[in-house]
């Protein structure tokens, strides 16, 4: 095993363990919260995301991925970035505030204008450690992260609760992420050493945004479309209709993201320094997505066919309205990972350029698709959101096959097994679910058990190779693998 796989390997652990503490509490702590509170109050708050999201953007300019894509930097240059992202997060902040009042006549709901305020605040606050998390981010340094984030993430869920019993409603959403953001920051100044030094560089910021500049805009342009369908749902429809599309598609991208967020900080950082060897990118590309894929497939299926009594279990009888949402949902999540992996190959090299050419392009296919579906249902709009994953896998992939001569079509035939692996897999939970009646909790140990049973042993004949790369890389087996 290479030096840079054993410290992907090692980061690649430690990433594991941050992102299940931190997005493991937090889901719990969704569960909760979500048998406490009503569809109304999530609704509320997702209507609010996009217009944190897009001030969010700003505040950061793309800065935090110019530093982890360069891979010399000096110390100036991150102070010029933390003291830059703090005037922006002010301005953002600000800004925000000033609009809180049009945001809650547009959705005809007052008290958007209040919580908007919380979170204007909450995001300026954010911005005193986005350069810590970057540095620990760029040093693959998750052992820290995980330390931080299982911290914050206990401490805010124990707030939310407490708030959503005592009958604060909507508002424990918003206690839950000010906390958690004034508890990380603090945590991250008390366990990295980085301090900003008194100097401020126009020369540095000017080159830093070359690359970021680019990165904000498609970044933006992600914010956006991600969150488009609470806008058209919440005017078009209600906020309570905008809470159970939420549920459906934040439950349908739990372990997707979870997983992705693993391979991905990993991934970027080991793309990035291995940036100017083609070969080596591409074996780093192949083994990123067998991981990605090995976890994502069974997920999605498992999702797809138990959706019904995941969503009882999880969430009560009041939430069963989402179903269908994630249900088709989940058959848009299938490709996602595979996306998200080749726009970082394109990051890494620091094309960025080329990735806003892309952004534009697909975002514009993405808010015209979202936008047409809205007027024929909800439900449209949720198909919407398969032919869009179709669509941007095969943009994100364009460049791939232009820089590395390894298209889209490729990846797929290296991977065919593991989507005829699946197949079983789905057939035998379909079969299982169609025919147990009985609790919900039982009905999806038992046939998940099986399915993920049937789905590891056709992977043992079928594709052995791409199963042995991803118990390498996440450390189950240590069996030499090249990068």
């Amino acid at each position: 095993m290479t030096p840079l796989v054993q410290k992907a390997t090692s980061a690649t652990k430690w990433s594991a363990l941050d992102v299940f503490m931190r997005q493991g509490v937090q889901f719990v702590v969704t569960v909760i919260l979500a048998r406490i509170l009503v569809p109304e109050d999530f609704g509320i708050i997702a209507v609010l995301t996009l217009f944190i999201g897009v001030a969010t953007v700003f505040a950061d300019c793309g800065l935090g991925s110019a530093l982890v894509q360069r891979q010399n930097t000096t110390h100036t240059d991150e102070s010029t970035v933390f003291f830059f992202n703090i005037g922006m997060g002010a301005v953002c902040g600000a800004l925000l505030c000033m609009a809180a009042p049009w945001i809650a006549s547009f959705f005809d709901q007052p008290l958007l204008q209040y919580l908007s305020y919380a979170m204007a605040l909450n995001l300026f606050v954010g911005t005193f450690g986005s350069i810590h998390t970057t540095l620990l981010n760029k040093e693959m340094n998750f052992q820290t992260t995980t330390k931080v984030g299982g911290v914050s993430s206990v401490l805010a869920g124990a707030v939310a609760i407490y708030m959503a019993s005592q009958g604060y409603g909507v508002w424990s959403l918003v206690g839950h992420t000010v906390v958690s953001g004034i508890v990380t920051v603090v945590l991250l100044w008390v366990v990295h050493p980085w301090r900003p030094g008194l100097s401020f560089s126009s020369a540095s910021l000017r080159s830093l945004f070359r690359f970021g500049g680019y990165e904000m805009v498609s970044t933006l342009l992600d914010v956006f479309v991600t969150n488009l369908y609470a806008i058209l749902i919440g005017k078009m429809y209600s906020v309570r209709d905008v809470g159970l599309f939420a549920r459906a598609r934040n439950t349908q991208l739990v372990p997707v993201t979870m997983m992705l967020s693993i391979v991905q900080r990993v991934a970027y950082s080991t793309f990035s320094s291995v940036s100017d060897d083609k070969a080596r990118l591409v074996r780093g590309l192949r083994q990123a997505q067998a991981v990605a894929m090995f976890v994502n497939l069974p997920i999605m299926v498992g999702v797809i066919v138990l959706a019904e009594p995941l969503v009882l279990i999880l969430f009560g009888e009041q939430w069963l309205p989402c179903v269908p949402m994630l249900q088709v949902l989940g058959l848009g999540g299938v490709l996602w990972p595979l996306s998200i992996l080749n726009l970082n190959v394109l990051r890494a090299q620091g094309h960025s350029g080329l990735r806003l050419r892309i952004e534009v392009i697909k975002k514009v296919v993405a808010i015209s698709l979202t936008v047409a579906a809205s007027y024929y249902g909800i439900m449209a709009i949720a198909w919407a959101q398969v032919v869009i994953s179709v669509c941007t896998y095969y943009a994100n992939t364009h460049y791939t096959k232009v820089l590395l001569a390894y298209s889209g079509c490729c990846q797929l035939r290296d991977l065919s097994m593991n989507f005829v692996a699946v197949v079983p897999m789905a057939t035998a939970v379909y079969l299982m679910a169609d025919v147990m009646h009985t609790m919900p909790v039982i009905e999806i140990l038992v046939a998940g058990t099986l399915g993920f049973g049937i789905y590891l042993l056709t992977c043992r004949f079928l594709c052995a190779e791409l199963l042995n790369q991803s118990l390498v890389l996440t450390g189950v087996r240590t069996n030499p693998v090249q990068t």
